[in-house]
């Protein structure tokens, strides 16, 4: 057996063994059955329909799903969230079985990956998920969410003016960024004094036990005055 082989069949035992981990079961709770079935999904026909690479098919739990969760525990569990850039649907698919009473927008302005989208959303039967086809700007003034998400979308300065417009005062952006994300704060400065935001926090976020933990950074825009 080659090492390339060997390497595929190592990391589909391991992946196959988080799916169903009792430690993933119980991070998961009520949530798992439709996040594990969205993680089938995917490794069913993610590589196929051009959502993710070759490389990640057998690394969706770690690289994908459990990163994508990691975000969960900073976002409002009620309230509108909208995820920019939805792509696969990561991490707003993820969020919405995490976060069942909570609204979530899903803004992706290719047609075949809305088209994905709205096939997942009726799979796993999450009745609080709208697909919006654009892109966020499109949006800007139309509506705003008590937080905004994305995940590998873009550098902090496009981001942030992209989201932004869409967080209500007192709302938050949270975004699953790299870990060089400290690096683009600066940069972006116009921009968040722009919408009157705080100072941003970058978060170290865990999952669990053995996954690799996830950089999020929360940047809150500041209350209307009373």
């Amino acid at each position: 057996m080659t090492n390339e082989m060997s390497d595929s069949v190592e990391s589909d035992v391991s992946r196959e063994t988080l799916a169903d981990s009792p430690e993933v079961r119980a991070y998961f709770g009520d949530a798992y059955p439709p996040v594990a079935r969205f993680a089938d999904m995917l490794h069913d026909q993610g590589e196929l329909r051009g959502l993710i690479g070759p490389r990640e098919v057998s690394r969706i739990w770690e690289r994908h799903i459990l990163n994508s969760a990691a975000v969960v525990q900073f976002l409002p569990e009620k309230g509108t969230i909208a995820d920019i850039g939805s792509g696969a649907g990561l991490p707003g698919i993820v969020i919405a079985a995490m976060r069942p009473e909570s609204q979530v927008l899903l803004i992706e302005p290719m047609e075949r990956r809305c088209a994905w989208l709205s096939e997942v959303v009726d799979e796993l039967e999450l009745t609080n998920v709208e697909v919006k086809r654009g892109r966020a700007e499109e949006y800007h003034g139309a509506f705003q969410c008590d937080a905004v998400t994305s995940r590998a979308v873009a550098a902090l300065e496009k981001l942030a003016r992209m989201s932004l417009p869409l967080v209500e005062r007192g709302g938050e952006m949270v975004v699953l960024k790299g870990r060089n994300v400290v690096n683009e704060i600066e940069p972006a400065r116009k921009v968040l004094r722009k919408y009157k935001t705080e100072e941003p926090e970058i978060l170290e976020a865990f999952s669990v036990e053995g996954v690799e933990s996830t950089t999020v950074l929360r940047i809150r825009r500041t209350a209307a005055p009373v």
